[in-house]
């Protein structure tokens, strides 16, 4: 990769394994959203950021070189991602999943944000998802920045959280999840070095422990472990993963355990890389459906 900055923009050249529309549309995150123009702009660590690619050449604008460590931090560009790609394509359909989502990166997001994310994303479409971000942030976080013509607002903390009355977070359409959200955010605000260190832990540890919250269930646990602490050994099975699962590699009346532990058995530790791969095929092609 070639790195160089100019005019509030970080420009890196000659990028690998890395595709916006593949990695904000593979179900991972919720604060991206994309523009008119085709680029992408939202929130990294209070920082708004928009990003153009063309080709192998990928533009960050509002930033400052200062601000590099946070985008190769969060967008993993350290990881190898070819080495990956080669070491999960065990068979035709995964070839054809990671030829088809093959510049997806799993980012590096925030362990508070993305619990309180996927516990939001329980029995939810995504753009209700994002929706009701967008208006915790605006009603509870902090005034970031207009950008292009755009009021920015920081995730809202959990101390920010757990203050707030139900029916103020309720108006934010968060419906029967607001008490379980105020509820983990006062938790959090006693074990939060427990959160950040279970990247550090084994996945069963972190698993079995994310599932004492309130509204955390397996296939939410899962996610937050995948998508923020790190724990590429699990395979969360949503709806879409569940169709092209039981379409392509099991019987269609196969559970969701019995699948995950499938995939896992058969993806080993890069088992969350995988998810994500068939993941996008299944959802942009209608598998199953």
């Amino acid at each position: 990769m070639n790195i160089k900055e100019k005019n509030s923009q970080i420009v890196i050249e000659d990028i690998k394994d890395f595709n916006l529309n593949h990695i904000f549309d593979c179900g991972q995150c919720f604060r991206w959203n994309k523009e008119e123009d085709g680029t992408y702009t939202g929130v990294v660590k209070n920082k708004v950021i928009n990003i153009e690619q063309n080709g192998s050449t990928v533009v960050f604008s509002n930033v400052s070189m200062n601000d590099y460590h946070i985008i190769k931090e969060y967008f993993d560009l350290n990881t190898d991602y070819t080495e990956i790609k080669r070491s999960v394509n065990t068979d035709e359909i995964m070839a054809e999943a990671i030829k088809f989502g093959e510049g997806i990166r799993i980012l590096n997001q925030d362990e508070w944000e993305t619990m309180i994310s996927f516990m939001i994303s329980a029995n939810n479409r995504i753009p209700m998802i994002k929706k009701v971000i967008e208006n915790l942030s605006t009603s509870f976080g902090d005034f970031i920045c207009n950008y292009r013509g755009r009021d920015y607002y920081s995730f809202p903390t959990a101390e920010q959280l757990s203050s707030a009355d139900i029916e103020k977070i309720q108006e934010c359409k968060a419906g029967f999840r607001s008490p379980r959200i105020k509820e983990a955010a006062s938790r959090f605000l006693k074990e939060k070095d427990i959160i950040y260190n279970i990247k550090n832990t084994n996945y069963d540890e972190g698993l079995a422990y994310l599932k004492t919250y309130t509204g955390i269930g397996d296939k939410v646990a899962n996610c937050i472990l995948l998508f923020s602490m790190r724990q590429f050994d699990t395979f969360p099975v949503d709806v879409w993963v569940r169709r092209v699962m039981q379409t392509l590699y099991v019987d269609k009346d196969t559970k969701d355990a019995d699948i995950r532990k499938f995939a896992e058995n058969k993806f080993g530790k890069l088992s969350g890389y995988a998810q994500q791969y068939l993941f996008y095929y299944a959802r942009e092609n209608g598998i199953g459906k």
